[in-house]
């Protein structure tokens, strides 16, 4: 439970104002929005949800349900320059002139049926090769020397004429109709950007709101790998290094024929290389480079294969500029699972994927612009600060949070002791939780119900016979 927001984001979030304005003069936070923009972090950190009435209770009232909710829906927030405001404040305070870019999206399971969720759609299910109902996130991420920070996302939505069309062809060809004989694919829906279109305009909003932040490269996984991404990653990034994966299947000139990149390192095995991964862990992988023209990308790349110890199959890396050295591009790839890290952080403890059912396009976006601000707040924690700037290990999100979940509890024990009469103010304090947390009838005991009659009836006893 809390009182009043944790003082460290309630730091943030003047910084944050004063950021805006700086960049924005036409916008500002006045002090009503700063102290519930404070409460609302504090709250979804503190509960882990982004649930109004849980804001209510373990906030002890301060804001009611009608209020918050108000705010979120109708103040004149401007939502869309948060992120990028908040960036620049971190940006300041740790010094931040350089980083990789690290794209990737992550999926969010809903209830089967879902009339308001913006962006639900059918998604497959890697781990069960079923489907469900979703919504999917792309997302930026930069990794530099010290910190790793979500700084844009976009829900990505599938083109409804398109997937009937897929189904429909699906059908057809299975069905042995002709591919000139079935219906063409319908023309790209600007109202429905794909994933790369979505990555690419991530990557140049990032840029043009901090054209002096130096980006090193570009990381994305094989979904990106094809020439038309990976070229125009690098214009928008104003970076010379895109690094992706390829499939087995690609094609490579070799000895002027074409052949697939897992037949090429099949014949050109890889030695063992001692590999830092992502400054850390030393770990053994066999690695094989060579710098070969890609038929899909129409002109010479620089391919990895790589496995680690105890795999069978290589993984195949391709990156743009081929002045880099081999153990440099893999060493930076390995960076990409720290986005992976960030999903983990983002849907254990920051409050958007644990409980968040804000309606309409509206609700999820700002939803999740709440819970990125969360994740760049826990940055200024004192602790963490601290950590940084003397160069020592960061701390989890999640001994933060439960850090802050006993910073609220002396808080409020302080709070009682500096009153006058401390027990007046303590039996007050019951009340309210008594009245907050409402005991609620159990469907689970028969208790008050009828269980029904269940014993014989002598009349019917004769029919047993």
């Amino acid at each position: 439970m809390f009182a009043d927001a944790m003082p460290f984001i309630t730091r943030y979030v003047s910084e944050l104002a004063d950021e805006l304005c700086r960049r924005h003069p036409e916008y500002h936070l006045s002090g009503i929005q700063q102290k519930w923009l404070s409460f609302c972090l504090t709250g979804m950190l503190l509960t882990g949800t982004l649930c109004w009435a849980s804001f209510e209770r373990m906030g002890l009232a301060g804001y009611r349900i009608g209020a918050l909710s108000w705010m979120f829906r109708k103040a004149k927030l401007p939502w869309s320059h948060l992120l990028q405001a908040s960036f620049s404040v971190l940006m300041r305070i740790l010094q931040i002139k350089s980083g990789v870019l690290v794209l990737d999206d992550s999926d969010h399971s809903r209830a089967k049926t879902t009339s308001r969720i913006y962006g639900a759609h059918k998604i497959f299910d890697k781990k069960t090769g079923g489907y469900y109902n979703g919504q999917c996130l792309m997302f930026l991420v930069l990794v530099t020397k010290t910190v790793t920070l979500p700084i844009g996302m976009r829900f990505y939505r599938p083109d409804p004429k398109v997937r009937t069309w897929e189904k429909e062809d699906k059908r057809l060809a299975k069905a042995g109709v002709k591919a000139s004989q079935r219906p063409i694919a319908p023309k790209p829906d600007p109202e429905y950007p794909s994933k790369n279109e979505l990555a690419l305009a991530l990557i140049d909003d990032f840029h043009s709101n901090h054209p002096e932040v130096t980006i090193t490269a570009v990381l994305a996984d094989a979904a990106f790998g094809t020439r038309e991404f990976m070229e125009a990653a690098s214009s928008k990034a104003k970076c010379t290094q895109v690094i992706s994966q390829l499939r087995e299947n690609q094609k490579v000139m070799y000895k002027n024929k074409w052949i697939s990149v897992k037949d090429y390192f099949s014949k050109h095995e890889g030695v063992s290389q001692t590999v830092s991964v992502r400054g850390g862990k030393i770990t053994e992988m066999t690695v094989g480079s060579a710098r070969l023209m890609v038929k899909a990308h129409g002109t010479k790349r620089f391919i990895i294969a790589v496995k680690n110890e105890g795999e069978d199959e290589y993984r195949y890396l391709v990156a743009t500029d081929m002045t880099w050295r081999t153990l440099d591009i893999l060493q930076c790839y390995t960076l990409r699972w720290l986005v992976e890290v960030f999903f983990e952080d983002w849907k254990l403890y920051e409050g958007w994927p644990g409980m968040a059912k804000q309606p309409d396009e509206e609700g999820s976006l700002r939803g999740v612009i709440l819970s990125l601000l969360l994740d760049h707040a826990l940055i200024i924690h004192p602790e963490q600060r601290a950590c940084l700037e003397n160069r020592i290990p960061a701390r989890t999100v999640g001994s933060l949070k439960r850090a802050a979940h006993g910073e609220a509890l002396i808080a409020i024990i302080r709070r009682i002791l500096l009153k006058t009469d401390p027990l007046r103010m303590l039996e007050e304090l019951a009340e309210k939780i008594k009245a907050l947390f409402t005991l609620a009838p159990s469907r689970k005991h028969m208790s008050g119900r009828d269980l029904g009659r269940q014993e014989a009836t002598p009349s019917l006893a004769r029919r047993a016979t």
